[in-house]
């Protein structure tokens, strides 16, 4: 039982008591009998106090057994761990994992918040038990994830075979052993070494199992069920937040604090834990976050920074029009992180015993080391302590997330009566006070009265600055080392102002132009991201609708500036095509990628908005929407978190949805003029489109052309059924037609897709559209053999199925000839000497990814020699088009060892990925020989035993 109230309940509190009373009366008659009067008016007074106790009861009442015997206001923390794995020992689904995690949770919960209504606990000792109870059940879910997922898929090891656990960083309060009662919990994943899974039936990728069992255990946690939820989680804290990579290795988290860690991320670091037993990989993790957080000389710039990022703090504040907010407004919970924090930022590196991520434990050395005097530290923990213990309350009320003050009398009476006071006003007064002392703290360390608008008031002096010695002050006073940024800005500033853009252009422009820098210089390198964001700016200046978009929206601002450092071609992208800044408004929906089997859906949802019948709106909404949807894979993919086999992907099922509705839009426009073919079933064409190259090896990229092959599957003579009768062959012709005009035509948002189709029969003397029995002959009596090395990189992508299940046979047919080996291996050979002697131009030292020796051609040759080769004794050789898979292939058929299979498969992606990397960057698909020299080796090597020849006939790598 708890310990006697000093307050009075009120009537309110006691008619809610009672209302749950009834409920319980009503549900479970036989166990509210047994409570005795004791008993009784507790619970009444509690279940008045906090509607998540009284709903969490509700739903299980047979725990209101335990408040008879003492237990239910009983927390075991040293418990949790066994209790949970011992629980989850026998489950075997992820649904009754779920249920067990979350009933768990909510018992202890209850006995959690009884507790803090009841005051029978310090505020240290509930917030070490929520943050215990948290870290547990994450840990134990955790743990069962991965013994489940290792059954069906393997091990993850490292070049060792050492098992790689996933490594989880708390973050935050939860990092600090100080979590409130239903707060967000912030978490990075990661793991230490990259390798392969062991004992599964096929390997994976650890990133790739890591990232697969990081979704799980989001979901395990955070998705509301019958039984509610775990804990709502947070992943945005991790390496380029939303759209970085789920989970990544040790290295590479180490590497991006290094070259890229900002300092809201070091603040945010501080706190940052490695949850569960502690070992000797813990020990590695924060060995290597160290250096970034703790800087070995006594740090400064820490003030500055956390300065900045209270400005903000503030500004959304406003922004938002949050009152009564304990936790972000002035005087609030954060204030006094951020007096903390920043000694520990600026002095950490020479003190270790500042290096916990405590607030509590950080304050006390604080004093210990003389930082802080006595009365400072006295105020400032009294004073946290009052708003933690309000805020843990408040959300223990309802079991939600919030740090605003109530905005109802009852719960108001809730939270005077758990903090014996005696009214609003008077609990008001104690809150207003508190708040007072540590903002006075918080001005004394941190900052002054500065705001954010002293910031835009510096840019906006610096936009309209004239004279260098003014300029280059400015520049000093903020610490901007940047020669080049100043005469940059001015040379602009003076061809703008010749640029007839009119009165309200002008004005915007003024108004945008602060803002816009306010960004810039928070960049490395200003000048460096001038002239990509300059130049989009540029392109707009007479749309003053988009300059008051990026005067307006800060999120759209932020987004231009880092996309268009990050890639040029982005940058490009947006200059030509300024319809895509409205894509930058909502960084959430810009980086929300397609699914990849929504792209269809979603294309035919945007098409709904134009009408129909008005072909020239159509043709731009489908450019405008290749162009919106490549715009959301560009940034996932240089923010890094779409690695380039699943960028292909995207861009490839992107291109068949337009595809399908080019040809659909094609086939009403011929029909419409014409009617068709005689004999059709409905909803069929008796057409299909077949990709080739990239297209058809799933690998298409930015800019990529699509070489296409048309098909139809009507035989003999016979006319269309419309008012303007024609020969089918010639309906056929004239929907390909039709096809490539709807690919080609410019519109204002630029051509659709440059098509390609030199490798239909004959080439360019060929028909444009072939009938796929004449298709099959062609391939099988009349093409060369580079023609079927195409053919193996060929797939259907579009029309009956009858077509498809047709096409598929005469493929498998074509490369399943018997071939004598020796001819082939020189005909392929030859073809490839050819071609690098016709492509490849490249100077000393540098290496074409594509063209040299032991690059990208020459692996697609390996690989279309192992299937004309082999498909005739295994016909398993023809199911796919990429070169990923065929290397697969061979290996599972013992066609090329494994070894060979992994290297070209290594070697394959890794240029592919830099081709990639230099395209988004707009430069020239080479790299100095030395860096890629392993991969190309290694690829000649096996070239050599596949094809045989002399290598050295051949044009030399840097040719």
């Amino acid at each position: 039982m708890s310990k006697p109230h000093q307050t009075e309940i009120t009537p309110q509190i006691l008619a809610k008591g009672e209302a749950f009373f009834a409920a319980l009366n009503e549900r479970w008659p036989e166990g509210a009998a047994l409570l005795d009067g004791a008993a009784c008016a507790e619970l009444k007074r509690i279940t008045g106090l906090s509607d998540f106790i009284a709903r969490e009861l509700l739903r299980h009442p047979e725990r209101i057994a335990l408040l008879q015997q003492g237990l239910l206001n009983k927390v075991e923390r040293a418990c949790f761990d066994k209790e949970l794995h011992r629980e989850l020992e026998s489950v075997s689904s992820e649904d009754e994992a779920k249920a067990v995690l979350r009933r768990y949770r909510n018992l202890q919960m209850v006995r959690l918040a009884w507790r803090d209504f009841t005051g029978q606990v310090a505020l240290k000792e509930s917030l070490l038990d929520i943050s215990a109870l948290a870290e547990a059940l994450i840990i134990a879910a955790r743990d069962w994830l991965y013994k489940d997922m290792c059954q069906s898929l393997g091990t993850p090891t490292d070049a060792n075979g050492k098992p790689q656990p996933l490594m989880i960083l708390g973050m935050g309060k939860l990092g600090g052993r100080e979590l409130n009662f239903s707060s967000d919990i912030d978490l990075i994943f990661t793991f230490p070494e990259h390798g392969e899974t062991q004992g599964g039936r096929k390997t994976l990728d650890n990133q790739q199992f890591f990232i697969r069992m990081g979704q799980r255990l989001v979901n395990l946690l955070s998705q509301v069920t019958a039984d509610g939820f775990v804990f709502r989680v947070d992943m945005r804290l991790r390496p380029y937040g939303d759209s970085g990579p789920l989970v990544v290795s040790f290295s590479a988290l180490e590497d991006y604090y290094q070259e890229q860690g900002r300092d809201w991320e070091r603040y945010a670091m501080v706190k940052a834990r490695s949850l569960g037993p502690w070992s000797g990989y813990s020990d590695e993790l924060h060995s290597l976050l160290r250096p970034f957080v703790y800087r070995r000389y006594i740090d400064f710039s820490a003030i500055e920074s956390l300065r900045r990022m209270k400005q903000m703090i503030a500004q959304e504040v406003r922004r938002r029009q949050l009152t009564d907010n304990i936790k972000l407004g002035a005087g609030g919970i954060r204030e006094v992180e951020f007096v903390v924090q920043s000694f520990q930022l600026i002095r950490g590196g020479r003190e270790p015993s500042l290096r916990t991520q405590s607030l509590f434990g950080a304050i006390d050395t604080l004093y210990s080391l003389g930082q802080l005097e006595y009365l400072a530290v006295d105020e400032l923990k009294n004073a946290y302590e009052l708003l933690r213990r309000v805020e843990n309350l408040l959300q223990a009320i309802d079991d939600k997330q919030t740090q605003t003050l109530p905005d109802n009398p009852l719960d108001w009476q809730r939270l005077c009566h758990a903090l014996e006071m005696a009214n609003e006003f008077d609990l008001r007064a104690h809150i207003e006070a508190a708040m007072a002392k540590i903002h006075k703290h918080f001005r004394a360390t941190v900052g002054g009265e500065e705001t954010e608008d002293n910031h835009e008031h510096w840019t906006w002096q610096f936009w309209n600055v004239q004279e260098e010695d003014h300029a280059e002050a400015l520049l000093k006073d903020q610490q901007i080392d940047d020669a080049e940024f100043w005469p940059l800005l001015k040379a602009w500033r003076e061809t703008m102002a010749r640029r007839p853009i009119g009165p309200r252009g002008r004005e915007t422009l003024d108004r945008m132009m602060p803002k816009l820098l306010g960004e810039l210089v928070i960049m490395p390198k200003p000048s460096a991201a001038f002239a990509p964001v300059f130049n989009v700016v540029e392109q707009v200046l007479t749309r003053t609708t988009y300059l008051e978009l990026l005067c307006e929206n800060p999120g759209a601002r932020a987004q231009l500036v880092s996309l268009c450092c990050a890639s040029p071609w982005i940058a490009d992208q947006l200059a030509k095509f300024p319809m895509l800044l409205d894509e930058l408004i909502d960084p959430a929906a810009l980086y929300d990628i397609t699914s990849l089997d929504d792209y269809g859906s979603e294309l035919r949802q945007y098409l709904l908005r134009v009408p129909e019948d008005d072909m020239e709106q159509q043709m731009e909404a489908l450019r405008q929407f290749k162009l919106t949807q490549q715009l959301k894979i560009a940034a996932a993919d240089v923010t890094g978190v779409l690695p380039i086999m699943q960028v292909s992907d995207h861009l490839t099922f992107l291109a068949e949805a337009i595809i399908e509705q080019v040809v659909h839009q094609a086939w009403g426009q011929v029909a419409a003029r014409h009617g068709v073919p005689p004999a059709l079933e409905p909803g069929d064409m008796g057409f299909a489109v077949v990709a080739y190259g990239k297209l058809g090896g799933i690998e298409l990229g930015y800019g990529s052309d699509l070489d296409l092959v048309f098909l139809h599957n009507h035989q003999g003579s016979g006319v269309t059924n419309g008012e303007r009768q024609i020969e089918v062959g010639h309906f056929y012709i004239k929907l390909a037609q039709r096809i490539l005009h709807l690919f080609s035509t410019r519109t204002t948002s630029g051509e659709l897709y440059e098509v390609d189709m030199r490798l239909r029969p004959s080439g360019a003397s060929g028909l444009l559209v072939s009938e796929i029995e004449r298709f099959g002959e062609y391939q099988r009596d009349e093409a060369w053999t580079w023609e079927h090395q195409a053919l193996v990189r060929s797939r259907f992508v579009f029309g009956d199925n009858s077509l498809a299940a047709r096409f598929s046979e005469i493929r498998a047919e074509v490369l399943g000839k018997t071939r004598d080996k020796a001819t082939l291996k020189t005909e392929v050979r030859d073809m490839r000497i050819k071609m690098r002697e016709h492509l490849l131009s490249v100077d000393a030292g540098l290496f074409d990814l594509k063209q040299s020796p032991g690059g990208i051609a020459d692996i697609e040759f390996i690989a279309q020699y192992l299937v004309l080769a082999g498909s005739h004794e295994h016909p398993e050789l023809t199911v796919w088009s990429d070169n990923v898979r065929i290397f697969q292939t061979a290996a599972e058929l013992d066609i090329l060892p494994l070894n060979q299979a992994q290297q070209l498969v290594a070697a394959y992606c890794n240029l592919r990925d830099e081709n990639h990397r230099l395209t988004l960057q707009r430069l020239a698909g080479q790299l100095p020989e030395i860096t890629v020299q392993d991969h190309a080796e290694r690829v000649l090597s096996i070239y050599r035993q596949v094809l045989g020849g002399d290598e050295s006939q051949q044009s030399s790598p840097a040719s």
